[in-house]
């Protein structure tokens, strides 16, 4: 978990990054730029305000051969350990992004780069290294009065509403590539920012390791689930596990196929299942870690507990009282219709 209420921009560098492909050149600034409390308080927003409402979903820089030789790891590093050497290493971050800005598509701007103080990651204090781009400009009107009339200027300029990209590399976990988070509102080149520039990969954690657990359980409930037993198992096994996830601090396998699978004849299903397609959601090899509560409760608003009936009809269940579909519906078939139905207990008509 992040907080940057109280985060204050240290320093910062703003340089321009153009096009390589297309000739364009790259400037640097010889200075950093100093911030007035106005302006510290709009670049703040414009810079931070898109990683608030955000998922946590970590990155970490990576490096096939050691971590020692990627550049903006380096870069990084030599910022966190003498803050003073922000503009320096600044620059160098801004020729290797350009150095990467060679494909057609790829748009000029201004990169800004700077050193936040007061981070809370986890709950504890640290710093940080914010990288932010701004591409795409936007027309607006400036009015010159004159003695009897206003002159119209129309001018283009970057909207502070909207930033482009960014990450924040925060100073926490240096030995495995520390941990970043990105944003990029222009998806067609989102390779260009993570890969080429960047160079990061996901950070495994247990964010992750929920995540990607529970999207297996799905695949494995629509797969498996599914077509051996009827829709509302498919629903209750997903509910089981959500549930299962939520009350529990660390997760551990076993128990968990113990918990979920009324059936015992899907357990070996479920682990040949994970042998086929672990790999895919990288969790072959995981059997146990911490459990993210975060993730849980992205999991559960993403997961569908409605079973819809082609009479039009739909039967939602409950997640929070996993019991009551197993005590109180049914299902059945009924020979006269040569239909299947549910059939649904109740004492009361709830008022809503």
């Amino acid at each position: 978990m992040i907080n940057l209420f109280n985060t204050r921009i240290e320093n910062l560098a703003i340089h321009r990054v153009g096009n390589k492909n297309k000739g364009e050149h790259l400037l640097t600034s010889d200075n950093t730029t100093p911030l007035d409390d106005e302006m510290h308080s709009l670049l703040k927003e414009y810079f931070l305000k898109s990683f608030r409402s955000k998922e946590e979903a970590y990155y970490s820089f990576t490096h096939e051969d050691d971590l020692e030789f990627h550049e903006m790891y380096a870069y990084a590093k030599a910022i966190f350990s003498t803050p003073a050497s922000l503009l320096e290493n600044s620059k160098k971050m801004a020729k290797h992004l350009y150095q990467q800005s060679d494909h057609p598509h790829i748009r000029s701007g201004e990169i800004y780069i700077c050193y936040f103080d007061n981070v809370m990651v986890d709950n504890n204090k640290t710093d940080a290294i914010g990288i932010f781009k701004s591409e795409i400009k936007q027309e607006f009107l400036q009015f010159e009065e004159g003695e009897s009339d206003l002159k119209m200027i129309l001018q283009q300029g970057v909207n502070l509403n909207k930033l482009d990209k960014g990450a924040i590399i925060f100073n926490v976990e240096e030995e495995v590539g520390y941990k970043i988070l990105s944003v990029d509102s222009n998806r067609y080149d989102a390779k260009y920012w993570l890969e080429s520039f960047l160079g990061v990969d996901v950070f495994e954690d247990e964010n992750f390791f929920t995540k990607k657990y529970l999207k297996f359980c799905q695949d494995f409930a629509k797969d498996v689930v599914l077509p051996a037993e009827d829709k509302k198992e498919e629903v209750m096994f997903m509910n089981r596990a959500v549930n299962h996830f939520a009350k529990n601090d660390t997760f551990e396998e076993s128990a968990f196929l113990n918990e979920t699978l009324d059936n015992p004849d899907l357990i070996p299903e479920f682990k040949n299942y994970k042998v086929d397609q672990g790999a895919k959601h990288s969790i072959e090899d995981v059997s146990s870690f911490p459990i993210s509560n975060t993730a849980v409760s992205a999991a559960r608003k993403g997961i569908k507990s409605v079973i819809n009936l082609d009479t039009h009809v739909q039967i939602k269940m409950d997640f929070t009282n996993p019991d009551s579909a197993d005590k109180f519906i049914e299902k059945g078939w009924d020979e006269e219709k040569q239909m299947y139905y549910y059939l649904v207990y109740f004492n009361r008509e709830e008022k809503k």
